[in-house]
């Protein structure tokens, strides 16, 4: 039995005003048409991004398979100059390559020094950044990264979630993203912040029994639309055809309640950290009793946990 499936709303031309008065505060997905991102949508062909980007040498994943795995890491990561991805990524086939002649290569533009610095195409690509508007839906303070993305036809990537809001601009070609609510986090067989279920178009229900209760957003992408996806919504992309994209992450928490180390945006803030350190010292503690007081104390922690913790609103 496959889960419920939801067409994700579209709107055109929508104010900031409108959007953060009514829009926003619904903490739901929603597809923008219509926003004005500059001249990007039309100037950044295969040609021009090659010629304007240069040869600074990026960090990408190559696959030899279109579904990318980060939990079972089925990719590789190689360096090419920025015009040579370019260029190799609008391929189906590619003279040169490091696995195969089909394979598939994924940007996801880092800061100069990853570990210090986050993504932001003003720095990291600035002959390109003026080519593009972000949509001024945030205060300029809440901005945390804008992170280019190039990805091969048919690639797919693995469904997480991310601790910002953010919006996914796609700025060339076409994407699929499908989208699962925080709330049936418990269906998707979590391993950190990632589904173990890769093939979510024909999931292994033997395996993953529990993913048939999970509702299925859906929705395309073409050039010029904006996808807002708020923080801890799960999210799935295909690129269905080559294209650019652009991830505008943003806090929408205050800047205090996330890990001063994260450059990618997808560390859990600093509370549920702890939280989830102070919960598994109390496992380990209830390790020390026989099975039978072990599993009845446990159930009486869940329990606890459901009063005390959940959103009884659920949907």
């Amino acid at each position: 039995m496959a889960g419920q499936r939801l067409p994700v709303p579209r709107l055109e031309g929508v104010s900031r005003e409108h959007f953060m008065q009514h829009l926003y505060p619904q903490r739901k997905p929603l597809v923008l048409e219509g926003l004005d991102l500059g001249a990007c949508t039309s100037k950044w062909t295969v040609d021009y991004l090659s010629q304007v980007g240069g040869r600074k040498e990026v960090k990408i994943h190559v696959a030899a398979v279109a579904q990318m795995d980060f939990i079972s890491k089925n990719f590789v990561y190689r360096t090419l100059p920025f015009d040579k991805l370019v260029q190799r990524a609008a391929e189906e086939k590619h003279k040169e390559f490091f696995i195969s002649e089909d394979e598939k290569y994924y940007l996801r533009s880092l800061g100069e020094d990853p570990r210090k610095d986050v993504a932001d195409i003003r720095k990291q690509f600035p002959l390109l950044a003026g080519d593009i508007k972000f949509p001024e839906f945030f205060k300029e303070e809440q901005f945390f990264s804008s992170v280019f993305r190039i990805s091969s036809p048919g690639l797919q990537l693995w469904t997480h979630y991310d601790v910002m809001d953010n919006f996914l601009i796609q700025v060339t070609g076409k994407k699929r993203v499908v989208l699962f609510s925080p709330r049936d986090a418990q269906y998707l067989y979590l391993s950190g912040t990632k589904s173990e279920v890769l093939n979510i178009d024909n999931p292994d229900f033997a395996k993953y029994p529990l993913f048939s209760k999970a509702r299925r957003y859906e929705c395309f992408l073409d050039a010029g639309d904006v996808l807002f996806i708020p923080a801890l919504w799960f999210h799935n992309v295909i690129s269905e055809e080559f294209g650019v994209g652009m991830n505008i992450f943003w806090k929408n928490l205050p800047s205090e309640c996330y890990d001063k180390t994260d450059t990618y945006g997808n560390k859990d803030p600093t509370a549920a950290s702890r939280a989830a350190q102070i919960l598994d010292r109390a496992l380990k503690t209830l390790a020390e009793l026989p099975e039978e007081y072990r599993d009845f104390y446990a159930r009486r922690m869940v329990l606890h946990i459901q009063d005390k913790a959940y959103s009884q609103n659920f949907e």
